[in-house]
């Protein structure tokens, strides 16, 4: 597949059904809108086509007179080859006993004919978008897992020198900093699923059951939460449920509490008066909670491709430390944009007790730098902070301009670094953790990175605040 298929690639579909008009049109309809689409009149020849060929999604029909459609599903799910296709039953039978046997043999979804345009759209709009995610996934875990097999490996190997000992304590760190991503890719997966086993069904019955201007709050709800990039405290956050729960019981709006926290989550802090229609239907509040999990898959399908890119920077950082001889280009980079992609990575360990305070400059200019090495930077050292207070207290980030200069500022307010330690915790191999727990590299490969784009680094400690300062050429 070349550079311009790739770009215009949207998913291979198999569509099975035995009557040629369905056939034509199904396949006309996808074709339309750029799928790569494989028509099939019958389940026997579309178990060879698969065999030949897995498809990366099977619109089937249920009736047809070799072989029926749950039994070609039933075959493909015992199969751990093709049992991870998904499969979207088509069927002019609405019977409710129907449906159940077609999701129990392996279905993912079920539509009946005749079919609307726009519903068969968006359900393999939404199965091939989850499919290709969980795809690209394993592809990622795979190369994590053989990654962490070299590392072990080099690791049993270098033993006996001390040197390489200390090598293997950081192939050991590499492999820690891979279980975060791992660990956000997880719970965004469970996240997703849950969706899907719970909701995504319902979903065609409940928009049918609304008006037009609900589904339209719907959908700018959703899309308005998902574009929310602004990031608050929990202080904040109660601060604004607080104001927005005595705003709605002004309005005699009822469970303003459970109302006024969906809004929180949804990312809506003010102006109530466009959503008092909403909030007075009867269905405001489902619409509401319907609203917030959809925005929730999407989020959860940013966090997958944030991690799973992060992961796979980990193991390049590793590769780049191991050749830092070699030059690279710089590009221009956005400082506020690597620190907030690490505090997403971090959100599980920040959640449970660390309050974040974010101090940027909304004109914060870009530099020119390498900006997989300086989310290591961040790493590094929003890691440390979390580890300094035991992942309980404040963690502060100042990103401003001082001159011709980026300073960054990170601030915990842990217990702080000994006087005696302070001079040394720079230097390669140091480390105050027991054997395993650190290399003693982490703060060495920080000050080679600051470095190499010319800048600087500094910390300052008392008990109760530690701050390193980083100050980067514009």
């Amino acid at each position: 597949m070349n550079l311009a298929q790739t770009e215009t690639y949207k998913g291979d579909i198999l569509a099975v059904d035995d009557t040629p008009e369905n056939l034509r049109l199904l396949t006309n309809l996808l074709r339309e809108y750029d799928y790569k689409v494989r028509p099939v009149p019958n389940g026997t020849m579309a178990l060879s086509v698969i065999e030949m060929s897995p498809p990366d999604l099977i619109l089937l029909d249920i009736m047809m007179p070799d072989i029926n459609g749950y039994e070609v599903c039933s075959k493909l799910k015992q199969s751990p080859k093709y049992a991870h296709i998904p499969v979207i039953f088509i069927s002019a039978i609405d019977d409710m006993i129907d449906k159940i046997k077609a999701f129990e043999v392996g279905g993912v979804d079920y539509i009946t004919k005749p079919f609307q345009v726009e519903e068969v759209l968006a359900r393999v709009e939404a199965h091939l978008k989850i499919h290709l995610l969980q795809k690209s996934l394993q592809d990622k875990n795979y190369e994590l897992e053989s990654a962490l097999q070299q590392l072990r490996a080099t690791q049993n190997q270098l033993i006996q020198s001390e040197k390489m000992a200390a090598l293997g304590q950081l192939v050991a760190g590499i492999a820690h900093e891979i279980n975060t991503p791992l660990g956000a890719i997880r719970s965004s997966i469970e996240n997703i699923t849950s969706f899907l086993s719970h909701n995504l069904e319902k979903l065609p019955q409940f928009l049918q059951r609304i008006s037009p201007e609900r589904q339209q709050d719907l959908f700018n709800l959703s899309h308005y939460s998902i574009r929310q990039r602004s990031t608050f405290s929990s202080k904040e956050k109660r601060q604004f449920k607080r104001t927005l729960t005595q705003a709605l019981s002004k309005e005699n709006i009822a469970n303003p509490d459970t109302i006024a926290d969906t809004l929180v989550d949804l990312g809506v802090y003010e102006d109530l008066t466009r959503l008092l229609p909403l909030l007075r239907d009867k269905d405001g509040e489902e619409i509401l909670n319907v609203a917030y999990q959809i925005s929730s898959v999407e989020k959860s399908a940013q966090t997958i491709k944030t991690a799973t890119d992060r992961a796979a920077k980990v193991v390049f950082a590793l590769k780049t430390y191991a050749r830092h001889d070699q030059s690279g280009v710089k590009t221009e980079t956005n400082i506020i944009e690597g620190i907030d992609t690490i505090l997403t990575l971090y959100h599980n360990h920040l959640k449970h007790g660390v309050e974040v305070i974010q101090n940027y400059d909304p004109q914060l200019p870009t530099i020119m730098g390498y900006p997989d090495e300086l989310n290591q930077v961040w790493t590094n050292l929003i890691h440390n902070a979390l580890q300094a207070m035991n992942h309980q207290g404040t963690l502060t980030i100042d990103a401003v301009q001082q001159n011709n200069q980026v300073l960054v500022r990170i601030t915990d307010s842990g217990i702080g670094i000994p006087p005696d330690i302070l001079p040394k915790i720079f230097e390669p191999f140091f480390t105050t953790k027991s054997i395993g727990e650190g290399s003693g590299l982490g703060l060495d490969i920080v000050q080679k990175i600051i470095k190499k784009h010319d800048g600087n680094i500094e910390v300052e400690s008392v008990p109760g605040q530690t701050t390193f300062t980083v100050l980067l050429p514009l």
